[in-house]
């Protein structure tokens, strides 16, 4: 657990956007006190697939995060995301002897959840309880105390790639940077935008990123899904690309300043400027049009979103509905769609439960980094990604909650010095 006046860092790499999160944990929660951003240049939906510019996007965020907080970043909690992650229902079983259950039991419980036949390429990444049985008495939330003679428990289990792992780790070396935890990045994004009260009554958090859209369902308060699914952002800012024949940086310019998932909503006379290709004229376009290229994509993901949720088996049990968050949440008209399309109550989440910058990290973008910092601050941390061998020297690794505002003061008299002299 964080004590008052530690410093928690959160870095998403994204697949189009780095982000690096600074937050002071105090008396009731985490204040956030820096925020770095940079485009990012070497993943594919989520996955690394170029170590020197994912290098290079994770040192620029890092870097302006820690200029904002004044502070020298030494260590971060990481967000795990692509198609290669996957999850899995299990279930272990120990014996107590008649005797009451201890805080080791439960450790040798979920111990023997989590070994079930994986390939020898994945690993384990999260432990994540649903209930416990003592004897013939189920639906425990907290076993220790109670007598029995076997505790059973039930699990939900995240895998992911080893060679993912390993090259998230390196890039983070390659920084200098100590992983004090790797968390899938919706885990951590449910836990900025969704309550408890919803977890309790069943609720499905969908983050729309650049290159996957990532689904986790909760039912009576623990984790009984996960999915990814291989399509997000990048996806509609290609269609509106070849529909528009704009170049790509300029359909993501349209995409958010324009852009709507549901064509109805839009005046049909109201025009935009659509930049040409290899400097031809700009063009104008109804924005309907855009509209109409967006819709059927966004209607496409959520279409798959559905199936993943029918086919859990647990669409009955979310009673409070949808949440979505992430960057593809914010295009107008999404929330309104995806009801349509999922026949359940959605809204737009926006991270909840932290002080400080809020206004700079009040985007449903932002769900995972803030989750990130949360997650960071209640948990112990949990060293599990050893550093990748490297043949540089570097400086040695601050565990979490080190790279205290000292440090910060410190560079800021360095710096005073250097304007000065």
């Amino acid at each position: 657990m964080g004590k008052p006046g530690d410093i928690i860092v959160a870095l998403d790499i994204g697949t189009t956007k780095t982000c690096a999160v600074v937050g002071e944990v105090v008396a009731d929660g985490v204040d956030i006190t820096g925020v770095g951003e940079s485009r990012s240049r070497g993943l594919r939906k989520g996955v690394v697939v170029n170590i020197e510019s994912t290098v290079a996007s994770i040192k620029e965020a890092v870097e302006r995060a820690g200029n904002v907080a004044g502070v020298q970043i030494a260590s971060v909690y990481a967000g795990l995301a692509g198609s290669h992650v996957r999850g899995v229902n299990s279930h272990g079983i120990v014996t107590i002897a008649g005797r009451e259950v201890a805080q080791d039991d439960v450790g040798r419980v979920l111990d023997q959840a989590q070994h079930i036949q994986i390939p020898g390429d994945r690993r384990v990444i999260h432990v994540l309880p649903q209930d416990y049985i003592v004897d013939a008495q189920d639906g425990i939330r907290e076993p220790i105390g109670m007598a029995g003679v076997r505790l059973e428990a039930r699990a939900h289990l995240i895998t992911a790639a080893e060679t993912s792992i390993q090259n998230l780790t390196k890039c983070a070396d390659r920084c200098q940077l100590h992983m004090a935890d790797l968390v899938l990045s919706v885990l951590a994004s449910a836990e900025a935008v969704v309550t408890e009260d919803e977890k309790e009554i069943g609720v499905a958090v969908v983050d729309i990123g650049g290159g996957t859209t990532d689904v986790i369902l909760y039912v009576d308060g623990s984790v009984a899904h996960t999915a990814v699914l291989p399509m997000g952002g990048m996806n509609l800012t290609a269609d509106i690309a070849a529909g528009l024949r704009t170049p790509t940086t300029e359909a993501e310019r349209l995409k958010l300043r324009y852009g709507c998932a549901v064509a109805s909503l839009v005046d049909p006379t109201e025009m935009i400027e659509v930049p040409g290709v290899g400097g031809r004229a700009a063009q104008p376009v109804s924005r309907q049009l855009l509209a109409n290229i967006a819709e059927p994509r966004m209607e496409e993901i959520f279409r798959f979103v559905g199936r993943v949720i029918m086919d859990s088996g647990y669409r009955d049990l979310l009673g409070a509905g949808v949440v979505i968050c992430g960057g593809g949440s914010i295009l107008e008209g999404t929330p309104e769609l995806a009801e349509h399309v999922l026949g359940l109550p959605t809204r737009r989440g926006e991270p909840t439960g932290v002080g400080g910058l809020v206004e700079m990290v009040r985007s449903p973008s932002m769900a995972t980094a803030v989750g990130l910092l949360k997650w960071g601050a209640s948990r112990p941390a949990r060293p599990m990604v050893p550093p990748v061998a490297s043949s540089r020297p570097g400086p040695v690794k601050v565990p979490p909650g080190q790279a205290s505002k000292m440090t910060g003061t410190l560079g800021r008299i360095k710096d005073w010095i250097s304007e000065v002299f």
